[in-house]
This record gives C-alpha cells, structure tokens and sequence, in this order.
C-alpha cells in the first residue's frame, strides 16, 4: 500500500456542516432579493433540485459545479419568485470557507497516514476553485499530496478517469491505492472501476443494503488507518 485518497464532502467534512453552508447561502441569496420567503423551505427545494441534477451526471463528462448549482438554483428561483445574484458564486465560496466543518478525526486521521510515508490525495467532484479555497479556509491544503478534481479529469465519479489521473499523480498503481468516501455507488463503485480497494465511511450505518459495493466499512475515519496499517 502506497496511496490513500478521499473523497471530500461527507468524508473529511461533515454533512451536517453542508447543510448548515447551504442554508446560509440561501439566507445570503435571499437578502440580495429583499424577500420574505422562508430560506429552510427554498434550501430544501435547492437540496432536492440540486440532488437530481447531480444524480443524473454521475460518471458522466463533467461540467463545472459552479454551473450545475446554479441551474439547481435558477429553477428554484423561477418557482419561487426571486432572483439569482451575479455572484452567487462568490456567496458560495465565502459560506463555505465560513460554515465547512471538518470530522473531528479528520486531521489525525490524514497526519497518521502521512506519518506512514503514504501518499495522501483527494479525489473529489468540484471546481478547482471550490476546493483549493475550502481546505485553505478548513487549514488542511498543505496536509494533502495530490488533489484530483472532476473539473481537471473531465468527468464525473464513478467514471474511471478521476481516479486513473489521481493514480498518475501519485505515481503509483491501483493495487497499491485505497479510495476513502461516503457514496457506495461513486465512490466504492468508482474505485473498483480501476481495481483500487475501497472503504467506505457510513458513521450511523444507514447505507447497509449497499455495503457490498465496498472492500471495508468504517464508522469514523481514523478506523482506516488500522485498515491501512494492515494492508502494508
């Protein structure tokens, strides 16, 4: 074993923390329109149109996260009666470098790894942008060897080529590299698609009935370490 890579949102950060992003971002949107409607009722309908769109590009040629959440957005918008700011993206970043929480064992875990002289990378489905200035903001880009993006790759998970371009990057084979993420059908899917092992984080076991898609199951992250210590 010479690689460890993880997936980024719901695995180094926590849900609970997306949320809480979202929903400011919507709040902060809403205010540039001087409106009344209730922000939790159009975050939810933002989640829900968001979650589709993004359902229906996986594996697929990859488009910029920052247009797919505004075409989520922009139908929100439409049904609602508001309007969607010029830089909305702007609002997005700045909320999430203000709201994004990272799993408490997150940097002992990525430190442990490292301290293991493994190669330690992320691949994730994001603009380059979006995650550069995120682990900036969270304190941990420096932590991190390589990071492999959709919008770098071309296409989307579970397609092959993230996870081939962050094998390259790493300079070593797939045999060699283990897949951390929260997604069964992405992630765990995505990483055998190359003959890379998987683990998947599901801290509350409610992917169950899809645990056979993945090699290992964690319920906190630093468990992977000792998967990882054993496969060395």
């Amino acid at each position: 074993m010479r690689a460890v890579f993880f997936d980024f949102v719901g695995t180094l950060i926590t849900k609970e923390g997306e949320n809480r992003t979202h929903l400011n971002i919507i709040r902060e949107v809403l205010k540039r329109s001087n409106t009344g409607i209730d922000a939790e009722e159009v975050w939810r309908a933002y989640e829900e149109e968001s979650s589709k769109l993004f359902r229906e590009l996986a594996g697929k040629e990859a488009r910029k996260i920052r247009d797919v959440d505004t075409e989520a957005l922009r139908r929100v918008a439409e049904r609602y009666g508001f309007t969607v700011p010029e830089d909305f993206w702007g609002i997005s970043l700045e909320m999430h470098a203000r709201y994004g929480e990272l799993f408490s064992d997150a940097v002992g875990t990525i430190k442990a790894l490292k301290d293991l002289d493994l190669h330690v990378g992320i691949i994730t489905d994001s603009d380059n942008d979006y995650i550069e200035a995120h682990l900036k903001a969270l304190g941990i880009y420096d932590l991190f060897d390589s990071i492999t993006t959709s919008e770098e790759a071309g296409y989307f998970k579970p397609h092959p080529r993230p996870f081939q371009l962050a094998l390259e990057k790493a300079g070593v084979k797939a045999s060699e590299a283990i897949y951390v993420g929260d997604n069964p059908l992405k992630d765990c899917v995505g990483a055998k698609n190359v003959e890379m092992l998987s683990v998947l984080l599901d801290p509350k076991g409610e992917k169950r009935e899809l645990w056979k898609n993945c090699d290992f199951v964690v319920s906190k992250l630093n468990e992977v370490v000792e998967i990882v210590k054993g496969l060395l």
